[in-house]
């Protein structure tokens, strides 16, 4: 059996998406949150966008918690899958 390429921007994507319904806010509010358009937070979800360390600490403190936790997050998944 072949094993799946993990792509860390789709696993990045699908955390913030994850974190971000978790909290109830559509994807406009946090990119008012973070400063950002609602359509590059659609494309981060949808892993077709890697932030930068700035938009990254920008949404991290829109969702509430530490930027860490979801580059914690990223790393967890890439290694196990």
């Amino acid at each position: 059996m072949q094993a799946r390429k993990v792509i860390p921007e789709v696993i990045l994507g699908q955390e913030i998406a994850r974190l971000r319904r978790r909290i109830g806010i559509s994807q406009e509010e946090l990119g008012f949150r973070a400063e950002v358009h609602r359509t590059y937070i659609s494309q981060l979800e949808r892993g077709l966008k890697s932030p930068t360390l700035g938009i990254l600490l920008k949404l991290s403190r829109a969702l509430k918690i530490p930027a860490s936790t979801i580059v914690d997050h990223v790393d967890r998944e890439s290694v196990r899958k």
